[in-house]
């Protein structure tokens, strides 16, 4: 069994920036595929980034240029950088990590943009 532990969510005003963090205790984390996805109320869980086990990355269309996902594999750990944070990027955050048919998630952390 694999838990992750998601940090860095918050209040931040449209325009602001949020790091999240996305911690991992599997023994053998270099070999995960890692991804943050999103649920906003009263919609579907959707994909937000994705980071391969090789680097290679994917975005939703929506975010494309805003955020950046990348991983540290010595600490077991992913990212997502947030910048340019916009009202319709409200939700609840979370971290999910697959190998084969295994699929992981974490808890979530909530990411509010207001003023």
């Amino acid at each position: 069994q694999v838990q992750l532990v998601e940090s860095g969510g918050g209040l931040v005003q449209p325009g602001g920036s949020l790091r999240l963090s996305c911690a991992s205790s599997a023994q053998r984390f270099s070999i995960y595929a890692m991804g943050w996805y999103r649920q906003a109320p009263g919609k579907q869980r959707e994909l937000v980034a994705r980071i391969t086990e090789s680097g290679a990355t994917n975005y939703a269309d929506s975010v494309k240029g805003r955020f950046t996902i990348s991983r540290d594999n010595a600490k077991n750990t992913v990212y997502l950088q947030m910048d340019s944070l916009k009202p319709e990027d409200t939700a609840v955050y979370y971290c999910s990590a697959v190998l084969f048919t295994l699929n992981y998630w974490g808890q979530g952390t909530q990411v509010t943009v207001s003023s």
